[in-house]
C-alpha cells in the first residue's frame, strides 16, 4: 500500500475510534489496537506504543478543561497515578519479554470484559457521606459543581483502589488501552466518587501512566513515527468531536453496536493468536 495512502485511511480509522471511545467512555485504544492489527497489518506491539501516544494526546486535549471547570480531584490523582504509573513500568517491560501472542489474548479478554461493560454499563455506587480515616488524613475529600452549586463528597476504600490501579497501570502498558474498566472500578465503585469526578479523575491520570509506558516503547524502538502521527491527530479530533456532539445524541444504541463490534475484535484476536496467525505483513 501506497505510504500517503495508508497514512489517510489510518488517520481517518483514528477519527473514528476516537470519536466511538470518547463516545462510549473507554477511550479509543481499544478500537485503534485491533483495527491496526486486523486491518493494516501492523505488528501489535507497535501498534500499542501509537495507541499510547494517542492516549497522551486525547487525555491531554480534555484534562486541562476539568482541571478549570472544578470536577478533577488533582489530589486523588496525583496519589493514584504513583500506583498506575508504577503498573505501567511493570506492564511495559512485561510486553517487551511476553510474545505477541500473549499480548493479543490478554487484549482479547480486555475487549471482551470491556465490551460487556460497554453493553450493560453498572449504575453508579451512591456516594457516602461517612468520613474515611485516612482519606481525611491525606484530605483527599473535595467538592465538585452541580446545579445547586459546589457538592461535597468523601472518597473511601483508599488501600483498595491503590492495588486496582496498580493492576490498570499494568494493563494500559501492556495492551495500550486507557484501562477505564478498571479504574471505573477503583473510583465509582470502591471509592465511592460522583461519577463525573470519576471519569474526569480518570482521564487526567490515564495521560500520566501512559507517557511513563510508551517511555520504555521509546527506548526499545516500537514507537513509529509513521504510525503515532496519523493516529495521534485522528484520535485526537475524533475525541473532541465526540465530547461536542455527546451531550446531545442518546448513546444507548451506539454503545451496544460499539460493544458488538469490540468483541468480535477481541475474539478475532484471540483467534489469530491461538492459530498463529500474528506475524506482520
Amino acid at each position: 500500500m501506497d505510504a500517503l495512502v495508508f497514512s489517510i485511511l489510518l488517520l481517518a480509522s483514528a477519527l473514528l475510534g476516537g470519536f466511538l471511545g470518547s463516545l462510549t467512555g473507554l477511550g479509543g485504544g481499544i478500537v485503534l489496537v485491533p483495527l491496526m492489527v486486523l486491518a493494516f497489518g501492523v505488528d501489535l506491539k507497535y501498534a500499542v506504543g501509537a495507541s499510547l501516544v494517542a492516549v497522551i494526546a486525547t487525555s491531554s486535549g480534555a484534562a486541562a478543561a476539568f482541571v478549570r471547570e472544578g470536577y478533577t480531584n488533582v489530589r486523588v490523582a496525583v496519589f493514584l497515578e504513583v500506583a498506575t504509573v508504577a503498573g505501567a513500568l511493570v506492564g511495559a517491560a512485561l510486553a517487551g519479554l511476553l510474545p505477541r501472542e500473549a499480548i493479543a489474548i490478554i487484549f482479547g479478554l480486555t475487549a471482551l470484559y470491556s465490551a460487556w461493560g460497554a453493553a450493560k454499563p453498572p449504575a453508579p455506587a451512591p456516594p457516602d457521606p461517612s468520613p474515611d480515616a485516612l482519606s481525611t488524613r491525606l484530605r483527599l475529600d473535595s467538592t465538585y459543581p452541580t446545579a445547586h452549586g459546589m457538592t461535597p463528597y468523601r472518597v473511601h476504600r483508599i488501600p483498595g483502589a491503590f492495588v486496582v490501579m496498580i493492576f490498570a497501570g499494568a494493563l494500559s502498558a501492556l495492551v495500550g488501552v486507557g484501562a477505564g474498566i478498571l479504574k471505573v472500578l477503583a473510583m465509582d465503585r470502591l471509592m465511592r466518587l460522583p461519577f463525573k469526578v470519576s471519569t474526569t479523575t480518570s482521564n487526567f491520570m490515564i495521560g500520566v501512566t501512559a507517557a511513563a509506558s510508551a517511555g520504555v516503547y521509546f527506548h526499545r524502538g516500537q514507537l513509529e513515527p509513521a504510525l503515532c502521527g496519523p493516529v495521534v491527530l485522528g484520535a485526537l479530533g475524533g475525541s473532541l468531536v465526540g465530547a461536542r456532539v455527546l451531550p446531545r445524541i442518546k448513546t444507548g444504541t451506539l454503545r451496544k453496536i460499539f460493544a458488538v463490534l469490540v468483541a468480535l475484535a477481541g475474539a478475532e484476536l484471540i483467534r489469530r493468536a491461538l492459530m498463529g496467525q500474528l506475524t506482520p505483513h
